[in-house]
């Protein structure tokens, strides 16, 4: 819903994945797959996510529980600033990938929401898991989060 908020996490963007080991992937897939949705409020962006339907959805909102009624369309949902999409890989077991059975047939998500204080308690195993499998940028959407400003 903020034009500037675009603009910074272009930049950010742009900043992290300067340094990533995969960079020329991440760049190929920006540039063929990425972009910024501009909307009007909160539901807006919830009928631009359920129209996708997104493999991964991360919700940075206050009150992410509360934005669960309105995603239809999602695989994982990954709730609030400290719940990034590494954890349904790594830990939370909230992972996208399983055997072909009866539940592929249904269509259901999944949803992770860690506090600050949980993710903090095993940020560096989560990073460890990332940078084992060469996906530095996983490692970094933990680390970014307990940066100092």
């Amino acid at each position: 819903t903020s034009k500037e908020l675009v603009e910074k996490v272009n930049v950010e963007l742009k900043r992290q994945v300067a340094y990533l080991s995969r960079k020329e992937i991440i760049e190929e897939s920006l540039k063929n797959y990425g972009g910024a949705i501009l909307v009007k409020d909160l539901k807006e962006a919830f009928d631009v996510s359920n129209y996708l339907a997104p493999e991964h959805l991360e919700v940075l909102v206050e009150n992410p529980v509360n934005t669960l009624p309105s995603i239809k369309n999602a695989g994982s949902i990954f709730l609030g600033e400290y719940s990034p999409e590494p954890l349904g890989d790594y830990m939370s077991g909230t992972n996208h990938v399983s055997a072909l059975g009866v539940y592929d047939f249904v269509k259901y998500s999944s949803y992770s929401y860690y506090p600050k204080e949980v993710l903090e308690t095993f940020k560096d195993d989560v990073q460890t898991f990332a940078k084992s499998e060469g996906l530095d940028a996983h490692a970094n959407s933990i680390a970014v989060r307990f940066e100092e400003e």
